[in-house]
């Protein structure tokens, strides 16, 4: 560090100077005014690098440490994709409901006459009331209701299943399905 080790050669140095001159008292003031000055400077500067490699080493050991509160983007996809799926087993799990409360109210109504009823009432029976099969094909397409469709009839076009169309859909009402309304057809062509 810098302490009086080094400046008292250049204090000498600037002594030798000026003992040609003969220094008078005040020359003698101003060099130890200056040598003041220059100690004081050095006890600055010392305590500032000391208090940097302070800092540096507080950093040093933070960042060894692992102590940082990063994430990956792996890390952050999962934790994403975990929340879409606690939210899709909410929204089904309400969704169930109010479709075994619909089924129930749909079980005490009764049902019209002709194809629609009979393909109403054929659902109904293949799914159960409230409940849903999960024995369809995964493989299909999906299917834009249009004006004047049924199930049954879209099941023909398809040649799909009815109680599949029914069961893949969730569909409580198979007579209830509106147009724009988008179904998946398991093994539809």
């Amino acid at each position: 560090m810098w302490k009086w080790s080094r400046l008292l050669p250049l204090v000498a140095a600037i002594s030798v100077g000026r003992a040609q001159s003969a220094p008078t008292a005040v020359d003698v003031a101003n060099l130890r005014e200056d040598l003041r000055s220059l100690s004081q400077k050095v006890d600055d500067l010392s305590l500032r690098v000391d208090q940097l490699e302070s800092e540096n080493t507080a950093l040093r050991e933070k960042a060894q440490s692992g102590g940082h509160d990063y994430v990956t983007m792996g890390q952050l996809n999962d934790a994403i994709a975990e929340l879409n799926r606690t939210v899709q087993a909410t929204v089904a799990a309400g969704q169930d409901d109010t479709l075994k409360q619909v089924s129930a109210q749909l079980q005490k109504q009764p049902h019209p006459p002709g194809p629609a009823g009979d393909a109403a009432s054929a659902a109904r029976a293949a799914a159960g009331p409230g409940t849903f099969s999960t024995d369809f094909p995964k493989e299909g397409i999906n299917y834009v209701v249009q004006k004047g469709d049924t199930v049954a009839l879209v099941a023909k076009r398809t040649g799909a299943k009815l109680s599949d169309i029914v069961n893949a859909n969730k569909l409580a009402d198979p007579s209830r399905i509106r147009v724009g309304q988008t179904l998946f057809i398991p093994g539809g062509k």
